[in-house]
């Protein structure tokens, strides 16, 4: 009997190290086949984990020093908790309509409606700008937002599906490059005060497109970026206000 139990935790490693292969046997035909229809179009959240979340939640991590202090989100808090922790002293959350129990506060960030000015000392804002109409308004009062010193944490897709879950409340409007990053940010923060960088390759933005999900794939899939920065799953953003 010892011995058997002994082998349980080697039998389910096997079992998961299976389902596994199963998954990524499924992503390589799925890839491989031609396949004219997505096989999620929640962008592979019904499977497992976004693709585009690997490489955002990374971004936040090489970021983590920076969330501190009073620190702003939207929608709800969740990576000023998971990757701020103890150095966060205050978390508000910014919502644009009523009825989000999680948020702090009402306000608009293309207006400047309820955004306080030199507030806060980080603001996260992933996977929020291909939402907006006045890209340049919003990112103004973000910085307004900011105080001296302070940093503004940005992620948005470039080689995503459109996002057609958040109709009819919002629209999806924008993607754009590094390259577009670099001058729109540029233009407001200045461009000595600004870090873009893209983070993909061809394998895993065509799995995003399908709605695959980052656990049918192989680590090494996120290993590695295109290194003619041809197909970018994230463009993230670090702009700091002087």
């Amino acid at each position: 009997m010892r011995d058997l139990l002994r082998r349980i935790p080697s039998v389910r490693s096997l079992v998961r190290r299976q389902r596994r292969a199963r998954g990524r046997l499924r992503a390589r035909l799925v890839l491989g086949l031609g396949r004219r229809t997505p096989v999620s179009r929640a962008f592979g959240w019904d499977r497992g984990t976004a693709i585009d979340r690997i490489y955002i939640e990374r971004f936040l991590e090489r970021h983590s020093a920076e969330i501190r202090g009073t620190v702003l989100e939207i929608e709800d808090p969740a990576y000023t908790r998971r990757f701020g922790g103890d150095r966060v002293t205050r978390s508000e959350v910014l919502h644009a309509v009523e009825g989000n129990p999680q948020a702090t506060f009402v306000g608009n960030l293309e207006t400047g409606e309820n955004i306080p000015a030199d507030h806060y000392d980080c603001i996260i804002l992933t996977e929020t700008m291909y939402l907006l109409g006045d890209m340049r308004a919003a990112i103004e009062n973000a910085r307004g937002a900011l105080r001296p010193g302070g940093v503004l944490l940005v992620t948005s897709g470039f080689l995503m599906p459109i996002d057609i879950e958040i109709r009819p409340v919002w629209e999806d409007r924008w993607r754009f490059t590094a390259a577009g990053a670099e001058w729109l940010f540029g233009r407001v923060f200045g461009a000595e005060n600004v870090t873009v960088g893209q983070h993909g390759n061809v394998l895993t933005a065509s799995a995003f497109l399908y709605g695959l999900a980052a656990e049918d794939l192989k680590k090494s899939a996120f290993e590695y970026d295109d290194e003619e920065l041809q197909f970018p799953v994230t463009v993230t953003v670090r702009a700091q206000k002087r």
